[in-house]
C-alpha cells in the first residue's frame, strides 16, 4: 500500500518540504486510504512499475551514480511522474533516473506527482519528457519526434508546439533516420555530428553514404569539408560524345539495330570506366509517343 514514510536522513530535498510536522499524522492516514489523484507524495519504490514506453534504450551508469550522489546530499529535487494504473500500483511516466539512482541509494520510496493518462498520454509524456533532456543523441531525437508521430498520431506542427521547437527543425531530425543504419549508430557513438549526417544524406545511394562515412572518419573530415565533398559527389558527371571507331565492338555492333527498331538514329555517350548512356531522339508528340509504345511492348 502507498503510504507517507518520512524522509531518510539524508539531505532534505523536495521530501522534507512536503511534510510539514503539523500535518504530518493527517496526511499519513489519508494516504493510507490510497493517494490522491494530482497530488505529490512518497511512494513506496515497490510499487511502481517502468515504463513500457521509455523511449530511452541506454543509461549513462556514471551519470546515475552522479545523480545518487547528488540525491544523497541534497534529496530529490524534482518528483518523479507516475500514473495510477490500480489501487495501489503506479507506473512510471517519467524521471526513470531519478528512480534507478534512488533504487541504488537503497531508499524505499521517493517523491511521485500522480496523475490519470492513458497508454497513448503516458507515451506522449514519456517522449516528450525524452526529448527535453539535454544528453541526447541526434538519433535518439529524431527517433522520439517519429514514435510521436508514428505512435502518437501528432502532425509535424503538433509535435512542433509541443516540444516548443520549430517545425523545420523537427523536419531535419527526422531526416536523419533516412540515413543508413551503420552511419545512424555511428552519431550515436559520436563518431559523427548531426552536420556530418545532414550532408551525407543528401547522397541517394546508401551504398555511398556509408563510403562517405569511412572517408570522414579515415580522414577525419570537418563538416565543412564532407559538405564539400558532398557537392563534389552530386556534381554532373561529364560525359564524352565518342564517335563510333572510339566505341567498344559490342556497342558498335549494337548501334545499327537499335536505330532500325527505334526508326532514328540513336546516339551513345560513354565513359572511361565503361558507363554510358543510350539517346533516343525524337521530333514531335506523335514521335514520342511511338517510341514509348515500342518500350512500353517490350517491358
Amino acid at each position: 500500500m502507498a503510504k507517507a514514510i518520512k524522509k531518510q536522513v539524508l539531505g532534505r530535498g523536495l521530501a522534507a518540504l512536503l511534510q510539514d510536522s503539523k500535518t504530518e499524522k493527517s496526511n499519513e492516514e489519508s494516504l493510507i486510504k490510497g493517494p490522491q489523484i494530482g497530488t505529490i507524495v512518497e511512494l513506496e519504490l515497490g510499487l511502481i512499475e517502468l515504463n513500457p514506453f521509455q523511449p530511452r534504450t541506454q543509461f549513462n551508469i556514471e551519470s546515475i551514480h552522479n545523480l545518487a550522489t547528488s540525491i544523497q546530499e541534497l534529496g530529490v529535487i524534482q518528483p518523479i511522474t507516475v500514473r495510477k494504473i490500480k489501487d495501489n500500483s503506479f507506473q512510471l511516466v517519467s524521471g526513470e533516473r531519478r528512480l534507478r539512482a534512488t533504487t541504488l541509494l537503497g531508499l524505499k520510496t521517493i517523491p511521485a506527482y500522480i496523475r490519470i493518462a492513458n497508454d497513448q498520454e503516458a507515451l506522449e509524456m514519456a517522449l516528450v519528457e525524452n526529448i527535453q533532456r539535454q544528453d541526447l543523441d541526434p538519433i535518439e531525437i529524431a527517433l522520439s519526434y517519429h514514435r510521436l508521430i508514428d505512435d502518437v498520431k501528432l502532425t509535424q506542427e503538433q509535435v512542433s508546439q509541443r516540444v516548443g521547437k520549430k517545425r523545420s527543425t523537427i523536419a531535419n531530425y527526422l531526416r536523419l533516420l533516412k540515413l543508413e543504419p551503420l552511419i545512424q549508430t555511428g552519431m550515436r557513438d559520436g563518431f559523427i555530428s548531426m552536420g556530418h549526417g545532414r550532408a551525407i544524406i543528401n547522397i541517394n545511394s546508401h551504398y555511398d553514404q556509408i563510403k562517405i562515412y569511412k572517408e570522414i572518419l579515415s580522414k577525419k573530415l570537418s563538416v565543412r569539408a564532407t559538405e564539400n565533398l558532398v557537392k563534389d559527389y552530386n556534381k554532373p558527371k561529364a560525359l564524352k560524345i565518342q564517335t563510333t571507331n572510339d566505341l567498344p565492338e559490342f556497342v558498335k555492333d549494337g548501334i545499327p539495330k537499335i536505330s532500325t527498331y527505334f526508326g532514328h538514329k540513336i546516339n551513345v555517350k560513354m565513359e572511361k570506366n565503361g558507363n554510358g548512356k543510350i539517346l533516343i531522339p525524337f521530333h514531335s508528340k506523335e514521335d514520342y509517343k511511338r517510341i514509348l509504345k515500342l518500350i512500353k511492348s517490350d517491358s
